[in-house]
């Protein structure tokens, strides 16, 4: 085995730090969005559903980036 980084294992890398960035972005929205005096809730649940996918995509991308470890 090689130890050089195959090209798909950068893009996963690459995907990942977008989708966190984008996760954060929406964060900041969202608590941006909360403290409005009238909130608008239909957004803001838009927006944290949306965050939970983001969440789950990066959940996979860095099970798939981490190696199994047999015990």
């Amino acid at each position: 085995m090689s130890d050089e980084p195959r090209p798909d294992v950068d893009a996963l890398r690459a995907r990942l730090s977008l989708l966190k960035q984008e996760h954060q972005d929406l964060d900041a929205a969202v608590g941006a969005l909360a403290v409005l005096a009238g909130p608008d809730q239909i957004q803001i649940a838009r927006l944290k559903k949306k965050k939970l996918a983001l969440r789950d995509e990066i959940s996979r991308i860095e099970d798939q980036l981490t190696p199994d470890i047999i015990a």
